[in-house]
């Protein structure tokens, strides 16, 4: 068979000719088997032209789709490490303590009367007016509460009272009452200063009679003191007068009944013994001694006598106008503890250090006070730092009689309460606002800053080297890396003054390295 023949019947026999029409003409199928035998070829080509194709496609997705194990862990594995950094700044470096603190009066005064004496006795306290509630402000010698009858009125003074005040008292505290006294107008006549004598005595009892209340007698006997001292005087005067002379005689000096000296008889006090009329010189002698301790008894009983200011029914503060801070009780219950609490002096802050903050912290330490209640700052300084860890007040230790008074001075140590760390006091370069008072606020307080602009980096910059050199390490523009020695100084809010070893090799803007970031592989995408 010839090869036409032999690629004929392969092609009939992959593409087998449908069965013919009945009574189709002979000729009509010979002339379509020539047309359709080239084409049939052709179309047998291209499907395996195009199979061919698809099998390369899918192989190169397969490759790029499917990996191995290796390849999978080396993809997840972390990419290139870069670098961070930060460019060098030249400024002013400060470092910082943030903490809280509560507005409070420079003077706190609990009044706490215990143990008041009414006229007729002792007895329990109980409180019969209160004539001020909270808010209320006070002024120098105002009656502030009345207890078992008694008032409790202020004085301007900054010492507290700690003793009752009698007359004959003497010292700084006896100066401080008489310095408060004339500043209400009363004035202490010719008393020496920080002696309780006679002016003051009157000037008290002034004070009382202003306030609408007697002052209760330094001598609680009636006055049978002083009115036996007098007629013990008496006596003695005519027991002088007996002795001197017959009656009507000039009567001894001093003894009230004339002034000139009695002339003795003849004989007299000669010691031969009494004669008609006279007396012996020995019993005038006597009798002129039994005169001078009984008139310095009278001037005894005289200094005593008088008002006296218990320390129950006084509060001395440093400053007015003051301010009821609280009420504690009212009319008609017993006195168990303060029955008012006054503020006095300008409004300063406290604060409570721990141990770390108490070695950063010192007074004139620059200080901002941030109230979130009115958004509003203010500038001050750090006034105190106590050397003395301050223990709370324990319950029930509130002061037993008198008034309890804290200036805000030093810290003390106290006992029974817990322990509230080191006492600090800020106080605001002008005034605060009222209504700052008893608001809790944040200090920021500068402790340290460097002398001038400096250079700072981040603390993250700075690294010290095997060789003991602390150093930074700088960045060029081409992404060289060179180490620069540098001394430290000032730190605070994450940064560090530096200074270069070397002058000049490190200057503002250049970028330092402080650390280590992922750096993006060619071809992700982050």
């Amino acid at each position: 068979m010839s090869e036409p023949e032999q690629v004929m019947e392969h092609t009939e026999a992959l593409h087998p000719e449908a069965p013919e029409a009945p009574g189709a003409p002979a000729a009509d199928r010979a002339d379509r088997d020539d047309r359709g035998g080239p084409a049939r070829g052709r179309r047998v080509v291209l499907a395996v032209v195009g199979g061919a194709a698809l099998m390369a496609v899918g192989g190169l997705l397969a490759t790029t789709l499917v990996k191995s194990p290796a390849q999978v862990a080396a993809e997840a594995g972390p990419p290139a490490q870069g670098v961070l950094t930060a460019e060098v700044e030249r400024r002013v470096l400060a470092r910082t303590v943030v903490m809280r603190g509560t507005v409070a009066a420079d003077q706190s005064v609990a009044v706490s009367p215990q143990g008041m004496r009414s006229g007729e006795g002792t007895g329990a306290a109980v409180v019969t007016k209160l004539p001020l509630k909270a808010g209320d402000p006070v002024t120098a010698g105002r009656l502030i509460a009345e207890v078992s009858g008694r008032p409790v009125f202020t004085l301007h003074g900054a010492q507290p009272m700690y003793r009752d005040l009698r007359p004959g008292a003497t010292g700084d505290d006896v100066t401080q009452l008489q310095q408060a006294l004339r500043e209400l107008g009363h004035g202490t006549g010719a008393d020496a200063k920080g002696v309780f004598g006679a002016g003051t005595k009157a000037a008290l009892a002034a004070r009382y009679r202003a306030i609408g209340y007697e002052p209760l007698p330094a001598v609680a006997d009636g006055g049978a003191a002083l009115k036996s001292a007098r007629e013990a005087v008496r006596s003695a005067t005519w027991a002088v007068e007996d002795a001197s002379g017959p009656v009507g005689a000039p009567a001894e000096p001093g003894s009230g009944k004339g002034g000139a000296t009695a002339t003795p008889s003849p004989g007299a006090g000669s010691g031969t013994g009494p004669g008609p009329g006279t007396g012996s010189g020995r019993e005038l002698a006597r009798a002129r001694e039994a005169l001078g301790e009984a008139r310095a008894a009278l001037a005894a009983a005289e200094a005593a006598d008088g008002p006296m200011l218990p320390a129950a029914e006084t509060v001395f503060l440093g400053s007015f106008p003051a301010r009821v801070s609280s009420v504690g009780a009212r009319a008609g219950s017993p006195v168990s503890g303060p029955v008012l609490t006054l503020s006095a002096g300008e409004l300063v802050v406290e604060a409570y250090l721990k141990d770390d903050k108490r070695q950063l912290l010192r007074a004139g330490m620059a200080v901002v006070i941030s109230s979130e209640v009115s958004g509003t700052d203010a500038r001050g300084k750090v006034a105190l730092v106590a050397t003395e860890r301050t223990a709370a007040q324990p319950a029930g230790g509130l002061p037993q009689s008198g008034q309890g008074q804290d200036s805000k001075g030093g810290g003390g140590g106290g006992s029974g309460g817990a322990d509230l760390g080191y006492r600090m006091v800020v106080r605001a370069d002008q005034p605060l606002p009222a209504g700052f008072a008893g608001q809790d606020v944040r200090l920021t307080i500068e402790s340290a800053a460097t002398d001038g602009e400096a250079l700072v980096v981040p603390v993250t910059a700075v690294s010290a080297g095997a060789d003991g050199r602390t150093v930074v390490t700088a960045v060029s523009a081409d992404g060289t890396q060179r180490r620069i020695e540098v001394r430290t100084g000032t730190s605070g809010d994450g940064f560090v003054a530096v200074t270069p070893a070397r002058p000049g090799a490190l200057a503002a803007g250049t970028r330092v390295v402080i650390g280590a970031a992922p750096r993006q592989t060619p071809g992700k995408s982050g």
